[in-house]
């Protein structure tokens, strides 16, 4: 039997905190710190926080559009060569424009069901290293990505405090996850902190 009020799933993710790094001593880049808060079984993780790129967002789009040739991909922000790193008004339209394209993304079930956008969401593992790790050319699984990733950062004090409350209750929820990722549990956060918006590129 059911329970009567059954907890509605729901996924939150947060596009946030961009910042310039140095890629070398002639070029910078912007990141952006990926928040996800979720109870969603196709989650590894409950909670996580990565940083990533722009191009990383295309490698992204291309990898679930090549894999969904069916579903139309929302559109991610457009690069324009009027991008201004230093220009705070370009910065946070491309933010929006990147957690529209992720909160579209994860309302498509078969979208949530690739491996590539849990690796993108919960790891810092490259593209060529997702790329080797869902073609089972690397010696760990999805799972262990981001089970280990997780394992190297600081627990989020409200993990903390769910993992204690419903231990016996992830437990017991030992199904496998649609997108084969396995059982939600408490997530580890990647030391990520809001900051005040800086220049980005």
């Amino acid at each position: 039997m059911t329970p009567k009020h059954e907890k509605q799933e729901f996924v939150t993710v947060l596009v946030r905190d961009p910042r310039t790094q140095k890629e070398d001593s002639w070029h910078s880049y912007i990141d952006y710190e990926i928040f996800i808060h979720t109870n969603s079984m196709c989650f590894t993780r409950k909670t996580s926080c990565v940083r990533r790129r722009f191009r990383e967002f295309v490698w992204l789009r291309q990898r679930l559009q090549s894999n969904a040739v069916l579903i139309q991909l929302p559109e991610l922000p457009s690069k324009t060569p009027f991008f201004n790193m230093n220009n705070p008004h370009h910065v946070d339209h491309r933010r929006q424009g990147l957690q529209e394209f992720l909160e579209k993304i994860l309302q498509d079930a078969l979208l949530l069901s690739d491996s590539r956008l849990h690796l993108f969401l919960q790891t810092q593992l490259s593209p060529e290293d997702m790329e080797a790790c869902v073609s089972g050319q690397t010696k760990y699984s999805v799972a262990d990505a981001i089970h280990n990733f997780a394992s190297l950062n600081r627990r989020f004090p409200i993990e903390d405090e769910e993992r204690k409350k419903g231990k016996n209750d992830a437990d017991s929820d030992s199904e496998s996850s649609s997108s084969g990722l396995g059982p939600s549990d408490d997530s580890v956060s990647c030391g990520c902190k809001a900051t005040p918006a800086s220049e980005e590129s």
